[in-house]
């Protein structure tokens, strides 16, 4: 029985997807958001101003917050309470270190990124890095 399903989420409708997905199919699970802030990019932008803050775990919470926000709504929608994380840095590197710790991950096809040649050329892509290494099953929603 799958009692614990981490569900990553960026701000993309096939995150959001991946989420109401998890709500729906697994009801009785805990359903956990993590929400990667910090990701490389061509720039580094994101990653440099993180490691910049002063408190980073502060500033980490205040970036994910749009996100998490959303993924509570799409929840008491559906009458659900989840549990949320904050991650930083690399995304997939960061979801295949939590998941031993879950039954279950579900995910979007497809992130949040204008320019996915760059991503992919830095951090390749997600869904099919997590789906190959992780050691629990991975469902792909798009």
């Amino acid at each position: 029985m799958i009692s614990r399903v981490l569900v990553p989420m960026d701000d993309s409708d096939h995150a959001e997807h991946a989420l109401e997905y998890a709500l729906e199919n697994y009801p009785d699970a805990e359903i956990t958001v993590l929400h990667i802030v910090g990701v490389p990019s061509m720039m580094m932008g994101d990653a440099v101003g993180l490691s910049l803050e002063d408190d980073l775990e502060k500033a980490a919470d205040d970036r994910a917050e749009p996100v998490i926000e959303r993924a509570r709504e799409v929840a008491a929608d559906r009458d659900r309470e989840i549990e949320t994380v904050v991650g930083i840095g690399h995304p997939a590197r960061n979801i295949i270190d939590r998941a031993d710790d879950y039954d279950a991950i579900v995910l979007g096809s497809h992130g949040a990124d204008w320019n996915r040649a760059t991503r992919r050329f830095l951090v390749g892509n997600v869904a099919e890095t997590v789906s190959k290494r992780a050691p629990v099953p991975v469902t792909i929603v798009r």
